[in-house]
């Protein structure tokens, strides 16, 4: 191994100094060679790369140097100053030949411009070099502002344009891919939003996007449902941090349709108070339907289609609605965002306070097209109240008979014997219709209606296996064996829809009389059903249970088209199937022989609608319109309204107790009903299944209870008569002389309107259950006050063989002489209530 240069190279790298070749041995003895100069000292190296950044933009280099055979221990600029750029703290080789490093910093402040920095490098043993970078400070592109971008319309004049806009960031949603900016200051035009969302196509957001950054971003300007955005966001610049933005508040209802065009991207405090219209898309979407100043109805729920009045309420609907979203346009979100107690947040409750979030458009349904409206995504977490509770049961609505109408919501049990599945409608899976079967015994359960209507039962006939039959068999399971019984299916048939309507009743309340009728004419896409019932007393009435056209509007056709007046697509045949409707009543009403008629069923027609329409001009009586102030049983796009009818006949109208929707479906989210899909554990990243087996959304409709005061006339003669009442509910009225009366069971009234009709003796009165009219008697008096007791018109005397009820002519004032009326037989005066069991009004 030899030194090169005859011993004379040290280089302080061995590679280049030594070399091999034949040996040559010497000693102390050989001669010295001697060398010429000094020994090399290697120089210093630097390594420098230019910088470049954005006007406004910080940024900085990282330089190197290194000295084979020392330590490189500073460095400086060595060119005249330049305001902005400057060096920072050096970091020292570490060992002879490592690399030093020091950051050449150029600020924000930095002009546009090249500016060339010379950077002077010294080591440990006096050395130095340098090395020029190339500063550039590129000019910053041109802005426009965000109001300039949003235009005055409803999309951007700049459509297509690749633009560079500023502002502060608002909101980041990863679940729509970006984030909004908002201009602090705006153009002063309330006309143009002075918010913009950037879509970024990423849940992770470019660096430099947080909220209160202000920042400026270039991208390409682009409509997306209805939504200005600036997209494909490739150079963000944070120009200043910890900035804000102050909502901007936002009431409702808007001043014309559209007006929130204005706020779209923006920053917003809703301080309107709003309520829960529709919740069906919560679980799908995250999202819920609000509306400003109450619950809103659909337009021909209360008046004529067409009407002037129902166009003002329906350009009023539009503008009292928003969305309340969830930040994210993915679907079945976990957990699902609003939910309250019970698993639910019903329409009808109310929002907490005022709503503060972002101001979007996009969809708001699952429509082909899907139907685009404003939006909210909020930025503080909103509240609800339960303004609009679950009840555990129907409000009473009195009488003596009860007929109830439900849509059951495509109730099929596979084929009968626990297989079958899936069917083409209803549950997919045994498990699915266990859990619906369930719900809607608990729904009929509850409703405990003498007879009912059920709408969208499986045409299957009414045999062993059938799903009526099998409805009734868990019914009775649950309330009492034979406690309902199934209406055979009529000689005309139920048509060949997959679906049918269907009666059941309480054989131990009404008996069926007759066979039941249909009626298969043409224009019914699912016959009518009719069967004629008695009372326990023997009053007779029939019930007739429709299903008319949907207003989908599939492969609708001619005049059936939507003809944009409300009332959705084939109208005109739901008002011809009412015209049917009419001629077939006039034959159950001949078969029964006698004119009481209950309409009940799902008529798909809103209660102004012409359908209804044709059946109250024919006589029928609307009792929902006539007794509720607000009727609904089904909610559309955030409307209320009644699809679900009860009208009767107007010999029925002074039989009639009482009305009402049980507001089990219509007001809950569809997303806890008895489906499987799209929740855990089927669908992993899904909401948890919510499912409880309650009445609460059994359906998609509310059922309808009607109570019917069916009641058995008996009038005596003038003479001595002995009446005997039904098993039922009986008027009784003995006329003149002295009666013995009998009710017999149920709730009977005995009616007296002269004192010529006294000395009766009632021989099975009982207390809290049957009542002596005597409004008229008392007016023949004179009398019109309410407390003929304690006016002295009245009086109950307990004698030996019952209460003796007495009449003073003139009362406690007056001369004359209680004298009896009516004995009650075997009953103690103490034991009746005035006020429970004699009628006073006339």
């Amino acid at each position: 191994m030899f030194r090169a240069a005859a011993g004379c190279t040290d280089t302080d790298n061995n590679g280049a100094d030594f070399s091999t070749g034949a040996p040559a041995p010497r000693n102390s003895a050989s001669p010295l060679n001697q060398c010429a100069g000094a020994p090399v000292n290697a120089p210093i190296v630097p390594a420098c790369a230019p910088l470049t950044v954005q006007q406004g933009q910080a940024g900085s280099v990282t330089l190197t140097a290194s000295d084979l055979d020392s330590l490189v221990t500073g460095a400086s600029i060595d060119s005249a100053p330049v305001a902005g750029i400057s060096l920072g703290p050096v970091t020292p080789s570490a060992a002879d030949g490592a690399a030093a490093s020091v950051n050449l910093q150029a600020s924000a402040a930095v002009s546009p411009g090249t500016y060339p920095v010379r950077v002077l490098f010294t080591n440990n043993e006096a050395q130095s070099a340098s090395c020029t970078v190339d500063v550039t400070v590129s000019a910053a592109a041109a802005t426009t502002p965000i109001p300039e971008i949003q235009g005055s319309g409803s999309t951007s004049p700049r459509v297509g344009e690749t633009l560079t806009t500023s502002g502060v960031v608002t909101a980041i949603f990863p679940g729509l891919k970006g984030f909004y900016l908002q201009d602090p200051t705006g153009d002063g035009n309330p006309a143009t939003s002075d918010g913009l969302f950037v879509y970024v196509n990423n849940a992770t957001m470019p660096a430099g996007v947080a909220v209160g950054n202000r920042i400026s971003v270039k991208g390409t300007v682009a409509e997306f449902s209805g939504l200005t955005e600036l997209t494909n966001p490739n150079t963000v610049t944070v120009l200043g941090t910890g900035e804000s933005v102050a909502p901007t508040d936002v009431s409702l209802p808007e001043s014309v349709n559209g007006e929130l065009e204005r706020y779209e991207g923006m920053l917003v405090r809703v301080v309107s108070p709003m309520t829960v219209a529709q919740n069906y898309f919560l679980g799908r979407f995250g999202q819920l339907t609000l509306s400003a100043g109450g619950r809103i109805e659909k337009a021909t729920n209360r008046f004529p289609a067409g009407s002037a009045e129902a166009i003002a309420l329906a350009d009023e609907n539009q503008r009292r609605l928003l969305v309340l979203d969830d930040g994210s346009s993915g679907q079945n979100p976990n957990p699902t965002p609003y939910i309250g107690s019970g698993n639910t947040v019903r329409a009808g409750d109310t929002v907490v306070g005022n709503l503060v979030g972002i101001l979007d458009q996009g969809p708001i349904n699952t429509s082909s097209p899907a139907t685009l409206d404003y939006r909210l995504h909020p930025t503080e977490t909103p509240a609800f109240t339960r303004t609009n509770p679950r009840t555990p049961a129907p409000a009473a609505v009195g009488g003596n008979v009860k007929v109830a109408s439900f849509n059951v919501l495509n109730y099929f049990n596979g084929n009968g014997s626990g297989g079958g599945f899936p069917t083409s409608r209803g549950a997919s899976s045994a498990a699915e219709f266990e859990r619906q079967r369930v719900k809607i015994i608990g729904a009929l359960r509850a409703l405990d209606a003498d007879v009912v209507g059920l709408v969208e039962i499986e045409n299957d006939g009414h045999g062993a296996q059938s799903a009526i039959q099998d409805l009734v068999n868990g019914l009775n399971a649950a309330m009492g064996a034979g406690t309902y019984a199934v209406v055979p299916d009529p000689a005309n048939g139920t048509g060949s829809d997959e679906i049918k309507v269907a009666l059941i009743y309480k054989p131990a309340k009404v008996s069926r009389v007759g066979a039941s009728l249909s009626d298969p004419a043409a224009i019914n896409n699912r016959p009518p059903l009719a069967q004629t019932f008695a009372a326990l007393n023997g009053e007779k009435f029939s019930v007739v249970v429709n299903h008319f056209k949907s207003k989908s509007c599939s492969d609708a056709a001619g005049a059936d088209l939507d003809q944009g007046d409300g009332q959705g697509c084939y109208n005109a045949r739901r008002v011809e199937q009412a015209r049917q409707l009419l001629t077939f009543i006039g034959q159950v009403r001949t078969a029964a022989g006698d004119d009481d008629v209950v309409l009940i069923g799902d008529l798909n027609s809103y209660g102004k609608e012409d359908p209804i329409a044709q059946l109250t001009q024919a006589g029928f009586i609307d009792q929902l319109a006539a007794r509720e102030a607000n009727p609904y049983s089904y909610v559309f796009d955030g409307e209320t309204g009644y699809l679900d009818h009860a009208l009767t006949s107007a010999s029925l109208n002074s039989q009639l107790a009482g009305v009402g929707h049980w507001h089990i479906n219509a007001d809950e989210p569809s997303f806890i009903d008895y489906n499987l899909e799209f929740k855990q554990p089927a669908c992993a990243a899904c909401e948890p299944d919510l499912y409880s087996a309650t009445p609460y959304r059994s359906s998609d409709h509310d059922p309808v209870i009607v109570g019917l005061q069916l009641v058995r006339k008996l009038n005596g003669t003038a003479g001595r008569d002995t009446l005997a009442g039904t098993p039922g509910d009986d008027l009784i009225s003995g006329g003149d002389g002295a009666d013995t009366l009998t009710g017999g069971a149920g709730a009977d009234t005995f009616v007296y309107r002269s004192l010529r009709e006294a000395g009766d003796t009632i021989t099975d009165f009982v207390p809290g259950t049957d009542r002596l009219h005597l409004g008229a008697l008392l007016a023949s008096l004179g009398y019109t006050g309410t407390q003929p007791l304690t006016d002295g018109y009245l009086k109950l005397v307990s004698t030996p063989a019952g209460t003796s009820v007495q009449i003073d002519a003139d009362g406690s004032a007056g001369s004359a002489v209680a004298r009896p009326l009516v004995l009650l037989k075997g009953v103690a005066a103490s034991s009746l209530d005035a006020a429970r069991d004699i009628i006073v009004a006339p």
